[in-house]
């Protein structure tokens, strides 16, 4: 059943609005200078992020247009992430330059290769997409924390693959199509015009 037909707002769409709530929160307290406030708030948003798609998955309320809000409140969230290391520790942002650069465009170059060719924002949620959304948070918080930027790095650069299969995925694809899992999925199903899949 396609979320968008029921009669009540899907619970997993409600959790990706909310991360989209939060961004300008977030925001706020990286200008305030509340470094704790905005890693607090910072965890909440992550955990929705982990929550709404394992609810659309178990609750069958999975649809082209939650996938796309999911996609929404992932880039926003990571640019507040980036944003708060601007703002509230910028020793550990001039440090991590180099990989935050490489962060970044790990979201731009996909991003512009689907808006060109198919003209609307991707969603294909990958299963690397997932792994590396996973691996995020933990790194973040090592970073600050604990001073400790090799696994933060190591996650970036698993970022970049991920970025690479995306733009892949694009190239392959004849239409757009949310919810792809892999590249090798689409090789091995052999249907590139499917909406969902």
């Amino acid at each position: 059943m396609d979320a968008m037909n029921s009669k009540t707002f899907p619970i997993a769409n409600l959790l990706s609005f909310l991360r989209l709530l939060l961004v300008p929160v977030l925001v706020f307290f990286a200008l305030e200078g509340a470094p704790y406030w905005f890693l607090g708030v910072l965890a909440a948003s992550l955990v929705s992020d982990v929550l709404d798609g394992h609810l659309a998955r178990k609750l069958n309320q999975v649809s082209d247009f939650g996938a796309k809000l999911d996609s929404w409140g992932d880039s926003l969230t990571y640019a507040s992430m980036i944003f708060g290391l601007y703002q509230l520790w910028p020793s550990i942002f001039t440090d991590q330059q180099a990989y935050l650069l490489s962060a970044t465009l790990s979201f731009i170059i996909p991003l512009v290769a689907a808006l060109v060719k198919f003209g609307e924002y991707p969603s294909y949620h990958t299963w690397g997409a997932k792994v590396a959304a996973i691996l995020i948070a933990p790194a973040y918080y090592m970073l600050i924390l604990l001073d400790a930027d090799t696994w933060f790095r190591l996650v970036i650069l698993f970022y970049l693959l991920v970025a690479s299969e995306e733009i892949l995925i694009t190239i392959i694809l004849k239409s757009p199509a949310t919810n792809v899992g892999s590249a090798w999925r689409l090789f091995m199903r052999g249907d590139t015009n499917a909406k969902r899949l």
